[in-house]
């Protein structure tokens, strides 16, 4: 299966609260009303912007021994690793929630109008995580339709640059999933154009497959450890 989705907009817009959160502002009460409308702006702005796509498609566990090596600098404990190779079913992703937001962002920034700039920023952040989240969805919706298919099973996306898998491998993907078709090239230095965008796998298979400990060296370079929330979703739910 390959397939392309274009999602709603409303689907995949960021609240206001969401977008102050990431700016490091979640007290509500504390925040100054034209911190507030700066918000409001950006959401409108995102609304107005957005072009959210996104394409899916199957890969087997042979066609991803490639893509995973990539140029070969893989950490040698990345949890994928074993993850992969103990999967029933894989597909390859890519979203973006396109080009004319981003040249926004890089306007407002070269007027000198920071904090504009930063709102929508963090507004197309959160909103590029939920187009990945959303087709997450549909990936998750196809599987659970397939036979043998049960409370068993989990589901968890990964992305290069991150878990020890190395964002060069972002080369290989791209020659399999070719995500130019809805927009999207990669540069140079392995960064997605338009930068707002997502791309990786999303791996289903029993859920005890994806519990690993985030102790190895490059966890201390992860921000936000959001592996932990994601495995333990998988664990307690019938779904990830």
């Amino acid at each position: 299966m390959k397939k392309t989705f274009k999602f709603p907009i409303a689907e995949i817009t960021p609240s206001e609260k969401t977008v102050l959160k990431a700016q490091g502002l979640s007290d509500m009460s504390r925040i100054d009303d034209r911190i507030l409308r700066l918000a409001e702006n950006a959401v409108s702005t995102y609304k107005k912007l957005v072009d959210p796509v996104g394409i899916l498609a199957d890969i087997s566990e042979t066609d991803f021994k490639e893509v995973f090596l990539g140029e070969g600098n893989n950490e040698s404990d990345a949890p994928l690793d074993s993850i992969y190779k103990s999967s029933e079913s894989m597909s390859l992703f890519s979203v973006t929630i396109g080009k004319q937001i981003c040249t926004e962002i890089s306007s407002l920034f070269e007027a000198n109008d920071f904090p504009s700039g930063s709102m929508l920023d963090s507004a197309a952040s959160e909103g590029a995580e939920l187009v990945a989240e959303a087709i997450d969805k549909q990936y998750r919706t196809f599987i659970s339709g397939s036979a043998g298919f049960d409370s068993s099973v989990g589901f968890m996306r990964f992305s290069p640059g991150y878990c020890g898998w190395h964002i060069s491998a972002q080369k290989r993907l791209f020659e399999f999933l070719k995500p130019g078709e809805i927009g999207i090239e990669l540069n140079d230095s392995y960064l997605m154009i338009p930068i707002k965008s997502v791309s990786g796998i999303i791996i289903s298979g029993k859920k005890g497959i994806f519990q690993f400990d985030d102790l190895f060296d490059f966890c201390a370079e992860c921000r936000d450890h959001s592996c932990r929330d994601r495995i333990e979703t998988i664990m307690k739910t019938n779904s990830y």
